[in-house]
């Protein structure tokens, strides 16, 4: 099995910035996309940013110009530098990845825990 560890939520002023790390692990033969979702209290889980492995992007429109998604493929993790944050950013955010078993299989979605963001004056 895969495990995603996710780290760096927390609170900060608007107008602060956070990097959210997420470490895959396990035994699996690679990782195709890695993404981050959030989901804003009372809220549907929305798509925030994802690249695939070879590093294609994409960004929702609300935080484009403010979030980077990166990833490091030798630690299996991928991380998001969000800056200039508003309150509107405020939610619970996500790592998930596609994970492949063995280089014929289809990639499994696999989910972290969640992290907290608040950001609030």
């Amino acid at each position: 099995q895969v495990q995603l560890v996710e780290s760096g939520g927390g609170l900060v002023q608007p107008g602060g910035s956070l990097r959210l790390s997420c470490a895959a692990s396990g035994r699996f033969f690679s990782i195709a996309a890695m993404g981050w979702y959030r989901q804003p209290p009372g809220k549907e889980r929305e798509l925030v940013a994802s690249m695939s492995s070879v590093g294609a992007t994409f960004y929702r429109d609300s935080v484009k110009g403010r979030f980077t998604i990166s990833r490091d493929n030798v630690k299996n993790t991928v991380y998001l530098q969000m800056n200039s944050l508003t309150p509107e950013d405020t939610a619970v955010y996500y790592c998930n990845a596609g994970v492949k078993p063995t280089m014929l299989a289809s990639p499994k979605d696999y989910w972290g825990q969640g992290t907290q963001v608040t950001v609030s004056s």
